[in-house]
């Protein structure tokens, strides 16, 4: 079947199902082209959440559609691909981080958005890459156990004073980024501006002008006279940032930055999913609760 046929049929299916479909910056620029929201995976489900749509079709990873069903718990989420999952997330589980936390009693657990719902029902407040140093600053506390990602935890340690424990996790797209990579790139184009993700290594960070979420690169790219834009994070972001401002050139830092599962989902995944309304992903009732009042204290707070 051809896209343009795939298309049509997924748009039919979608408005029968009252569905809505969200696509991370990381995904398919076919994916990203036929959603309704495409963006980084708090801000989705925020968007999901305000809509009046019975089922939200996440083309993204796991850890992001339990977020969707922990902000719309009245709403279905389908995950197009059910083996989509994180290799960062899944560097921490509730038992590790119960385990930890007898150890830092004084600490408060600050978890990042790309973490499993159990690891958020276990932590006192939640983060985003772009709110990380301000809602590790916000609490009082001197004291921080940051799970999962040791490269954004380092980064948000060079911004305050308060002692950070870190989890020995990380993005395995994100340290393949070389600092090698930057250099040569800035070589070739001496002139362009170097945009990178706080999950790539303090190495990569410092040759870095600017440090930002998928969200945040967004927004500077499109405020930003800068014409070439050396990139360090997942090229699939490149697709929006061409789509959406195509007169400036991108650079990516390495085109080995591809994260296998966020290329999981396809066109024809997405129309199986509206089929047959699965795979669908579900969060215990109570670790959601729990997992909200993490997620509730950061969002009050940025």
């Amino acid at each position: 079947m051809r896209n343009e046929e795939l298309v049509d049929k997924i748009i039919k299916l979608k408005e029968r199902r009252n569905a809505v479909i969200l696509a991370h910056n990381y995904q398919l620029g076919e994916v990203q082209d036929i959603a309704d929201f495409a963006g980084d995976s708090l801000e989705l489900s925020q968007n999901a959440a305000k809509t009046n749509a019975d089922v939200i079709v996440f083309c993204g990873v796991h850890f992001m559609a339990e977020t969707a069903v922990i902000l719309s718990p009245d709403k279905t989420v389908l995950l197009p691909a059910s083996n989509a999952g994180c290799p960062m997330a899944d560097m921490a589980n509730a038992v590790q981080l119960k385990e930890k936390k007898r150890e830092h009693p004084q600490a408060m657990v600050v978890s990042y958005v790309n973490t499993t719902a159990e690891v958020k029902a276990e932590s006192d407040i939640c983060c985003t890459s772009a709110n990380a140093a301000g809602v590790v600053e916000s609490l009082d506390t001197g004291e921080i156990l940051f799970v999962p990602d040791r490269n954004l935890g380092h980064y948000v340690s060079t911004k305050t004073d308060k002692k950070m424990i870190l989890w020995p996790g990380f993005c395995p797209t994100h340290v393949r980024i070389l600092p090698q990579h930057i250099l040569k790139a800035k070589e070739e184009y001496p002139g362009a501006v170097v945009v990178v993700h706080p999950e790539c290594m303090a190495e990569v960070i410092a040759l870095a002008d600017e440090v930002l979420s998928t969200g945040g690169m967004v927004r500077y790219v499109r405020q930003n006279r800068a014409e070439d834009i050396i990139l360090g994070t997942e090229i699939g972001m490149i697709h929006r940032l061409r789509k959406e401002n195509p007169e400036k050139r991108y650079i990516p830092a390495t085109e080995q930055a591809i994260c296998p599962d966020m290329k999981l989902i396809t066109l024809e995944k997405i129309l199986r999913a509206l089929e047959e309304m699965s795979p669908r992903v579900k969060v215990p009732e109570d670790i959601r609760i729990r997992a909200k009042v993490a997620v509730d204290r950061m969002l009050s707070i940025v």
